[in-house]
């Protein structure tokens, strides 16, 4: 018996994938660079012509900040992970120098008081 998928799950995760990866900040090429691939590659997957396997899927998620279950679920809209403040603000933290950070840190600390 073959199992039944969703006509549409590899567009979804595609789209999904390039909307991740814009909030990323990141291009297509530097996510390339950074997973060992060819652009071409990422520019096939994001417009659903490439299957993502499990372990491509696990390392972009973790790249873009986002989780497994946002990227492959229909139930939950594009937006509603990647406009969450927290996941935004860590996402802009992943970029920052350890410098900056423990400047970050002192003012996060100094506000609370």
């Amino acid at each position: 018996m073959a199992l039944s998928i969703d006509p549409g799950l590899r567009e979804r995760i595609g789209l999904r994938l390039r909307i991740a990866r814009e909030g990323a900040g990141l291009s297509q090429g530097q996510v390339a660079k950074k997973m060992d691939l060819h652009r071409p590659t990422i520019s096939e997957m994001e417009a659903g012509r490439r299957r993502v396997s499990a372990e491509e899927l696990m390392e972009l998620a973790d790249l873009y900040g986002v989780s497994i279950e946002w990227v492959t679920s229909p139930e939950k809209h594009p937006e509603d992970e990647l406009n969450d403040p927290v996941l935004l603000a860590a996402r802009q933290l992943g970029d920052m120098s350890q410098e900056d950070l423990n400047r970050l840190i002192e003012a996060i600390q100094m506000l609370k008081k």
